[in-house]
């Protein structure tokens, strides 16, 4: 049986990080699984922690953080633990013993913790948070599973607006008792002022700067709460009252939009989803040019977001509406594109501006799999059709920099900002840029990147090279370096060759795929001759090294490395001068 950890003593810094495969969260998982104490996990996010950094320094944010573990784990009391995951969120892992609160309440316990005061002089701080719940073995038997289904969870209650509580939902239909109440309440919901607007940006790719705000619509059911569109536009759709809704949220959207433009904002592009029945209306196209004439707001700065479903309706009328909308300027966008029914040769047919990779090819992006390859053949299909792509649902550092590095237009996502009040995005477009940090161009530094899952011998391995005045990057598992392969501009990569996640001939494959630039070795005290010379005459890699290793001869190796990536750098820029490539 799993044994807690004891409460943190006053002054305790921030808790450790969560990394992959942690044993301690691997036991506690090992034993709910096993029927001994049945675990809740619970993800907690701060909400709009980056104002913090931005505008009271990064030092008070780091202050800020350490006091949030300590009056989370004073909250624990020992009954579970506690780690950093991400740059402001946290991770709990709490066994359900006998006396511990039911996971709802424990989540809203914690979240009533964070909206008290913090003082970090000269601040006082009120902060509230989003907890995303998922429970072993309920929902999964496998840590990874479990963490993904609580990150979900914590979106789905960013989706709701933030500081809230979300336990992850089995994927069941909606009861009938529910489901029920949807189709007595949303007929009147329009009438009974229901309905809300939340915007979430649009950012470009090139530095950070607002281009856009995507309309979201909620539901605030009377008697069910706050409901995003997954959960009742399909009985609006059965009820006949989708159209209605489609038109609420178009016209809401332009008025908002005129008075943003009015304020100076005449710089960017409002989108608004627009419904497959919407589309099919013979109206359609004259009632979204009166709405533009009524409030003012010219074509230029609208997007209707199209589903790929829609394509493959009323061919023939569909492509007439949709190329008298973009005749009068305004722009159209495949919405969630890669999960529909429509063909690729509908983009040829459709004229479409814009593609929106849908969420589920971002999620896994930053390693070498084949949502990785769908995204970078989405990006650079569209631009050779001329289109914009836009990816949805980008929610870290490293989904990021591979995006921009394959050339994505536009980011949309958790990173930046989730779906937020209209006053809270009169303040994002204010601002005009977000995280311009991370846009900030990549180091020229001579950048190494080591893979080693042992931690004695990468830790041998930095202090080896540091002394040749590398910018040294270091990681433990797969995950971590693709990560960082996503975020730095790597020039020479050394690998370990038998790890437990992925081999190194493997994990330098891949690499070639995504970083075809980057030179690749391998160091392993194992040797396969098979597999390390397939390996390189595939290319995935330039040299085998064993272990144990000679300093002088490892670091002449690196060296040697680099050089090779000056010059094939040097004779590639050398062919594109001459026309050859």
């Amino acid at each position: 049986m799993w044994n807690p950890a004891p409460p943190p003593a006053a002054g305790t810094p921030a808790p450790p990080r969560l990394g992959a495969g942690n044993p301690e969260l691997a036991a506690m998982v090992a034993d709910a699984a096993a029927g001994g104490t049945p675990l809740m996990l619970l993800h907690l996010d701060i909400d709009h922690f980056a104002s913090v950094n931005e505008n009271m320094s990064a030092d008070v944010g780091d202050q800020a953080l350490v006091l949030i573990a300590q009056r989370l784990g004073e909250h624990l009391r020992g009954r579970g633990r506690l780690w950093r995951h991400g740059s402001d969120e946290f991770v709990l892992a709490i066994p359900r013993a006998e006396g511990v609160p039911l996971p709802e309440e424990m989540a809203e316990q914690l979240r009533q913790q964070m909206e008290l005061p913090l003082s970090v002089l000269p601040y006082t701080l009120f902060l509230t948070a989003k907890i995303g719940v998922s429970l072993s073995p309920e929902h999964a038997t496998d840590p990874s599973r479990l963490l993904d289904l609580a990150e979900d969870a914590l979106h789905q209650a960013g989706r709701e607006g933030g500081n809230v509580v979300q336990v992850h939902m089995l994927h069941k239909p909606l009861s009938a008792h529910s489901e029920s109440i949807i189709s007595r309440q949303l007929v009147d919901a329009i009438d009974n002022g229901e309905l809300r607007l939340r915007y979430q940006p649009l950012v470009s790719a090139r530095d950070g700067h607002v281009v856009g705000m995507e309309a979201l619509l909620r539901w605030q059911s009377p008697t069910l709460g706050m409901l995003v569109p997954e959960r009742f536009m399909r009985t609006a759709e059965r009820l006949g009252i989708i159209v209605q809704i489609g038109a609420w949220v178009l016209e809401m959207t332009l008025r908002q939009a005129r008075i943003w433009r009015d304020q100076g904002f005449d710089d960017f592009n409002i989108a608004v989803n627009v419904s497959t029945l919407q589309l099919l209306r013979p109206s359609f196209f004259a009632e979204t040019m009166a709405l533009l004439q009524s409030t003012g707001v010219p074509a230029r700065m609208l997007t209707l977001e199209i589903n790929e479903s829609a394509l493959t309706n009323n061919v023939n009328f569909v492509y007439e509406t949709l190329a008298n909308l973009r005749n009068e300027g305004i722009s159209l966008s495949l919405d969630n594109f890669g999960t529909g029914d429509s063909s690729l040769s509908a983009l040829v047919r459709y004229p479409v501006d814009k593609l929106k990779i849908d969420r589920s090819f971002i999620k896994s992006a930053p390693a070498a799999n084949r949502e990785a390859a769908i995204s970078r053949a989405i990006i650079a299909m569209g631009h050779q059709l001329g289109m914009t792509v836009i990816a949805n649902g980008v929610e870290s550092q490293a989904q990021l920099g591979f995006l921009r590095r394959n050339d994505c237009d536009v980011f949309q996502g958790y990173l930046f900002g989730e779906p937020m009040s209209v006053e809270a995005a009169g303040m994002t477009l204010r601002r005009r840029y977000l995280r311009p940090e991370a846009f900030a161009e990549t180091r020229p530094d001579r950048t190494l990147l080591l893979l080693d899952d042992e931690e004695n011998v990468l830790r041998s391995l930095v202090r080896l090279f540091r002394r040749d005045g590398y910018r040294i990057l270091a990681a433990g598992n797969v995950r971590d370096a693709f990560d960082l392969l996503a975020i730095n501009d790597v020039q020479v990569i050394l690998s370990d060759q038998r790890m437990s996640d992925m081999s190194g001939t493997e994990f330098l494959g891949r690499v070639k795929m995504l970083y075809p630039d980057t030179i690749r070795l391998v160091l392993s005290g194992y040797t396969d001759l098979n597999t390390v010379t397939d390996a390189i005459n595939r290319g995935a890699i330039y040299r085998f090294l064993t272990k144990p290793w000679n300093d002088d001869e490892l670091r002449e190796h690196i060296r040697q490395a680099f050089r090779t990536h000056d010059e094939k750098r040097g004779g590639s820029q050398g062919r594109s001068i001459n026309g050859m490539e």
